[in-house]
């Protein structure tokens, strides 16, 4: 099982892509959030993931820098179905106020050719507070992370042997979530900024937290390793480096501050 992290950055970033990833086992791939343009396909490219091997596509919420780079997606992949060169459904996972205005995005800005598909062969799975479906043969469960801001999802993903890993969407941990994070054997959660630069990028207000904040809540979680992303860009040759030294005196566990196309074996 690998894990292939797409883009780690904000949705105003520069130097990398906007946050989103792919779980992967074996040739079976689960995309998670598109980032903000076509970006998404040059990064599926880098990293050797075929468009036609991904076949389920979960989308967190409505912010443009996770939901654009779907819209690329779906025309990637209803292109490919069109040359008769994509095997299968391809199942887009998202909740109920977010199908509807991905749906009307690519109604209005892809060609009659494309969207064709989006009846029969490219099929939306709207989501429900603690919904669960086995995704590239692994039991998913979808939940509300109950953001002020957006309506947002994250999920649980069971690997093997009694072990998972945990996305908390792009926003803090809260504590309804601890029965999916707790004893997490990976966990995902966003870090805008170092603790010691809150000033400097006022993460509270944008309903993010800093590097010492995500250490302390999976320190707290019990959990082995821990992943951040989301964050600013502004000294990204050095953001290893400095989130690693701010963070691990707070968390005993694995850190990692990957970079884009990074690729971790699970």
């Amino acid at each position: 099982m690998k894990l292939t992290i797409l883009g780690t950055g904000n949705a105003l970033v520069t130097e990398c892509y906007n946050t989103c990833f792919v779980l992967s086992d074996g040739n079976q791939h689960f995309l998670v959030d598109g980032g903000g343009g076509n970006g998404i396909l040059k990064q599926l490219k880098s990293v050797h993931i075929p468009v036609t091997g991904i076949h389920d596509i979960f989308v967190t919420h409505k912010h443009i820098d996770h939901v654009m780079g779907i819209i690329w997606m779906i025309r990637a992949v209803c292109q490919k179905m069109n040359q008769g060169n994509y095997q299968g459904i391809c199942r887009i996972y998202a909740h109920d106020e977010l199908i509807p205005l991905i749906r009307n995005m690519a109604f209005t800005l892809l060609q009659a050719k494309e969207v064709k598909h989006m009846e029969d062969d490219l099929i939306f799975i709207p989501l429900k507070d603690g919904d669960s479906h086995e995704i590239t043969g692994h039991q998913t469960t979808f939940f509300d992370i109950r953001s002020t801001k957006a309506k947002q999802f994250g999920f649980t993903f069971k690997l093997e042997n009694d072990q998972k890993l945990t996305c908390c969407g792009d926003e803090p941990y809260q504590e309804h979530e601890y029965s999916y994070a707790v004893g997490s054997t990976w966990l995902m959660h966003e870090a805008f900024c170092l603790y010691s630069q809150a000033e400097q990028f006022r993460p509270y207000e944008k309903h993010h937290s800093t590097v010492m904040d995500a250490c302390k809540v999976a320190e707290a979680l019990g959990v082995k390793n821990l992943i951040l992303y989301h964050t600013e860009d502004k000294n990204i040759e050095n953001r290893k480096a400095l989130y690693y030294k701010e963070g691990s005196r707070y968390y005993t566990g694995n850190l990692y501050i990957p970079d884009d196309l990074e690729i971790f074996e699970l």
